[in-house]
């Protein structure tokens, strides 16, 4: 089945591109963010991303204030172990389905129900914190939430290459992802403010949760200014029978990544980081609720977590503006080893010392090292994958994603003492980044 392409050549024209040799079919690169910004799709995607992000941001910290930083509740580390994982796991869940269906459904569809059906799954989140929920019943719930919130997400970045030219995705990417995860920490620090107001207690944790419904009807609202057909696939190429396609999906996008070198390198490095990062992040909480005391305006506790938050936020925007000068620069192989290696350094010469300042400027560091890897593989994914087989590689990306990083969480939780006072982790992420710039550099060959 095929539906016509959004952009063709009369359009890039009307844009301001122009149109090279006949054979090669790409564009010139002449167009800045502010000529992205000018695509009307590109903008209304925008806000639809800026919309979901935002309730996910109050979601996850509506949700960490409930089981981590509550004082009804007790917390150790595999009590946070599995906070993680029920924000980070869903999709792994899910992926082998999302991806057929991404290639398969018609993506501006699949936006507005996803988001609709979010929207009722964060009430009831909400009402099990309210009603003291703890432990697997809630932990399902917010599997529920963040599997809905990837499926939509995968959606979107398999949606992107249908309203920006092929040659624009890098700075696209920049945009949408560093000012919407830019948005996500803004939701959380509203989630922190409303919680303050409302409560710390079951109470009001279950109002703050509750308020990420907001922003899953808003995203569904603007998903559906969309016109039907108008954000792909254009084509299937996928069995008629829908069971077939979900049972083959994660296998197809495992096969059409490893037939691209540029995303199988690019995943090889994205691993090692979430690997190392799953740990970090763990050992960072640690420390913020069992170990850090307030130090003039950097503050332990859940106010600790919502700096670090902002810390990485602010390491996102950097990576934002970087990456595409970066890899103009000195191309997508050496910016990958050189975020790689970055993150490394960062680890040991910020995290080993673990005082609150240190592990705050560590989280801006490794954060921007981290959005640089991922920018340079979404890209890849964008333009080098059809896109009869783009929704699933993108399933399997956030799969691996995130199963590394909860499978690194588990594994820090069964080892790091409660204080988070643990050099031989910090010693193992270390060495997660120099393996990871072996590995890329091997793929690569």
């Amino acid at each position: 089945m095929r539906r016509p392409l959004l952009f063709t050549a009369t359009h890039f024209r009307r844009l301001g591109w122009e149109t090279v040799a006949a054979s090669t079919g790409t564009l010139p690169d002449r167009a800045g963010p502010r000529t992205v910004l000018a695509l009307p799709g590109f903008r209304r995607l925008l806000y639809q991303r800026f919309a979901t992000q935002w309730g996910d941001g109050v979601f996850q910290a509506g949700l960490a204030g409930a089981v981590l930083f509550n004082p009804e509740r007790a917390a150790d580390a595999l009590t946070i172990a599995g906070g993680f994982a029920a924000l980070l796991l869903p999709y792994s869940l899910v992926g082998p389905f999302a991806g057929a269906l991404l290639d398969r459904w018609d993506r501006r569809r699949v936006l507005v129900v996803a988001n609709l059906l979010k929207s009722l799954a964060v009430v009831a989140a909400a009402a099990a914190v309210g009603l003291g929920a703890d432990g697997p019943p809630l932990f399902t719930l917010a599997l529920l939430v963040m599997g809905i919130a990837r499926f939509a997400g995968a959606g979107v970045s398999a949606a992107l290459p249908h309203v920006v030219p092929h040659e624009r995705l890098v700075t696209a990417n920049a945009l949408a992802i560093t000012i919407g995860a830019v948005i996500a920490v803004f939701g959380g620090g509203c989630a922190i403010g409303l919680r303050a107001l409302l409560g710390a207690g079951d109470t009001g944790s279950a109002w703050t949760t509750s308020v990420a419904a907001v922003g899953a009807v808003l995203g569904a609202a603007i998903a559906a200014r969309f016109a039907r057909g108008s954000l792909g696939p254009d084509q299937v190429d996928e069995p008629a029978r829908t069971l077939a396609a979900v049972a083959t999906g994660l296998a197809a996008g495992a096969h059409a990544a490893i037939r691209v070198p540029s995303v199988l390198s690019g995943l090889v490095a994205l691993l090692a980081h979430r690997a190392a990062f799953g740990i970090s992040l763990l050992l960072s909480v640690l420390l913020l609720r069992y170990s850090f005391t307030d130090i003039g305006p950097l503050k332990a506790g859940l106010p600790g977590l919502g700096q670090l938050a902002l810390m990485g936020g602010a390491g996102i925007v950097v990576a934002g503006v970087l990456t595409p000068r970066l890899v103009a620069r000195f191309g997508r192989r050496r910016a990958v080893v050189g975020g790689l290696l970055v993150a490394a350094l960062a680890q040991a010469g910020l995290g080993l010392p673990m005082t609150l300042p240190t592990v705050l400027l560590a989280a801006f560091v490794i954060t921007s090292a981290g959005q640089l890897l991922k920018l340079c593989v979404d890209a890849s994914i964008q333009r080098d994958v059809g896109d009869e087989a783009r929704g699933r590689v993108f399933a399997l990306y956030d799969t691996l994603f995130n199963v590394v990083q909860v499978a690194a969480v588990s594994f820090a939780a069964l080892l790091a003492p409660l204080d988070g006072q643990s050099l031989g982790l910090l010693f193992t992420a270390i060495g997660l980044y120099l393996a990871g710039i072996a590995g890329y550099l091997a793929a690569t060959r």
